[in-house]
């Protein structure tokens, strides 16, 4: 592909939107308080349920997490876990006020316990999802009952939160209908993408345990292209050269070699990607997939010449960014994490860990790609959009647009209707990210989360407050920043977002109203990075 210039590229915001505020408030410790916390299950959580509005109606269903061998295409057919047989499971679709009561049965091997969490829905504490800190565990051969009202509407989708069990095939999209949806279009097409290694070379418990051996002393090409500034902008990024998939020969070597020498099954080296500002990822997947069908038997959308679709489109990857593009077609972005946008036309997005996107395509006349660059990893995952005749493409095929106009959310501005109101802030906590590959040991503020101990180091918000979060990453690797039970909007007008990149030595302001009472998880979205400690909680002062 042709190298990248400053007018294809719209990513010099990305980890510096909201620096024209900083400058506007003062800067407060984030570190925690020894006041009481609101309890998760407690009186405060409940009045705030009381203000949902709710249609009254309730949809029920069950969710059975099980192993399961799956069909993945291609004579792909590993033995995972998942809901209800299949990966990605049953889409669940509610409109808005609707109240979802879904029982959870554990019914994974080994005394295996688990959880789901609703993610991006701002629902109320102990429905949550995250053991310990707002529920236990569910048990092996036990059921647990979720019920909330479901009141933004949006693109969401629902994961455990236990383990590394985000990185199997317990996940499915979660859709919430707007009855007063101004969009115009034809169809839908819900576009999960995610990246898998559950039983086909490994485990991610055999994943995770390879990559907290760390590092040592391997050279990991940890984003010296990015430098070491603090600078709020990547700087000039004319003449770049991409090389086609942003990642260096090493990253699709079948075996890297650890710092003594032995060769490494999982861990990814060389994984460059300019987006990402260097490190684009931990992990070798073996494939990359788009609603659970691997690049060479790919899922297929039937439509017709000139209909208008909505894509919703869900990363539930484990540690994998996505370039998507959809050859022969330029997207009109108008919607990130459930908000709407000011719309913009691109030819691709780039999507991190747990974000989605909305995009409406009018459809050309032909067989066209839709791509899912895994960025830096020199793979990428492929579903067909079909009207007419024509065959099939390659399953390695990068159409231009993958090249071409290239947005992240910090260029996004939220629409008049979502925008924050202006307030002054009452308080800002400063976010570092800390840790990295050598030693594996991923923090918020130097320290790892305590599972056994979650209200440890709590960052102390209090109800009815403008909190200003400053995230500044001191690590050579980009994270995904995900906020539970709320909405950040990024600057002083960028888009209402729970999931944002944060990319390496740089910094990301953003401000949300403490409105839902509890204690809130705060972390990076690759699975691997917030099980080694890269998570914090967001408790509510009592």
């Amino acid at each position: 592909m042709p190298s990248i210039n400053r007018r294809s590229v719209l990513l010099a915001g990305l980890g510096a939107a909201g620096v024209g505020a900083l400058a506007a408030c003062s800067s407060e410790s984030g570190s925690g308080s020894a006041n009481a916390l609101i309890n998760p299950s407690g009186s405060a959580v409940a009045a705030a349920e009381k203000k949902r509005k709710s249609t009254g109606r309730q949809q029920k269903l069950t969710l059975t997490a099980a192993p399961a061998m799956i069909d993945l295409g291609g004579g792909v057919m590993p033995r995972t876990w998942a809901f209800d047989g299949r990966t990605p499971g049953k889409e669940v679709r509610l409109s808005v006020g609707d109240t979802l009561v879904a029982e959870l049965s554990n019914q994974l091997p080994n005394k295996t316990t688990t959880s789901i969490h609703w993610h991006g829905i701002a629902l109320r504490n102990d429905m949550d999802g995250v053991p310990p800190a707002v529920q236990t565990a569910v048990r092996a051969g036990s059921t647990y009952t979720y019920e909330f009202i479901a009141d933004t509407p949006g693109t969401y989708f629902f994961h455990p939160h236990v383990g590394v069990q985000l990185d199997r095939g317990l996940y499915a999209p979660l859709i919430v209908e707007d009855p007063k949806e101004t969009l115009d279009y034809d169809s839908e097409w819900v576009v999960l993408l995610d990246d898998w290694v559950d039983g086909v070379t490994g485990t991610p418990d055999e994943v995770f345990a390879e990559l907290k051996q760390g590092m040592g002393g391997m050279h990991m090409g940890t984003g010296s292209s990015s430098g070491s500034s603090d600078s709020d902008d990547m700087g000039d990024m004319g003449g770049m050269d991409m090389g086609g998939d942003s990642a260096s020969p090493s990253a699709s070597a079948s075996a890297s070699a650890s710092s003594d020498g032995m060769p490494t099954q999982f861990m990814l080296t060389g994984s460059e990607s300019e987006l990402l500002g260097g490190d684009a990822g931990d992990v070798r997947y073996p494939h990359h997939l788009i609603n659970g069908r691997v690049a060479t038997d790919p899922d297929v959308y039937t439509g017709k010449p000139g209909d208008k679709v909505r894509l919703r489109i869900i990363n539930a990857g484990g540690d994998t960014a996505y370039r998507v593009a959809l050859g022969g077609h330029k997207l009109t972005i108008t919607h990130t994490d459930g908000f709407p946008v000011q719309h913009e036309e691109v030819d691709a997005l780039l999507v991190g860990m747990g974000e989605r996107y909305d995009v409406l395509v009018t459809l050309g006349d032909g067989v066209f790609p839709l791509v899912a660059l895994a960025e830096g990893k020199n793979a990428n995952g492929l579903a067909l959009v079909r009207t007419g005749s024509g065959g099939k493409p390659s399953a390695t095929v990068r159409p231009e647009e993958l090249n071409g106009m290239i947005m992240a959310a910090s260029q996004l501005r939220a629409t008049d209707g979502v925008r924050l109101k202006s307030a002054r802030t009452d308080i800002t906590h400063q976010i570092r990210l800390t840790g990295g590959m050598g030693k594996y040991n991923w923090a918020i503020n130097g320290t790892p989360f305590d599972m056994r101990n979650p209200e440890a180091s709590p960052i102390v918000v209090e109800e009815g407050r403008r909190v200003r979060l400053d995230f500044f990453n001191d690590t050579d690797m980009w994270h995904p920043m995900h906020l539970h039970g709320h909405t950040y909007q990024l600057g002083d007008s960028g888009p209402r977002k729970d999931t944002a990149i944060v990319l390496p030595k740089k910094r990301l302001s953003v401000f949300f109203d403490a409105d839902n009472p509890g204690q809130w998880m705060l972390h990076c979205h690759n699975a691997y990075h917030g099980e080694a400690g890269m998570m914090a909680n967001v408790a509510y002062k009592a």
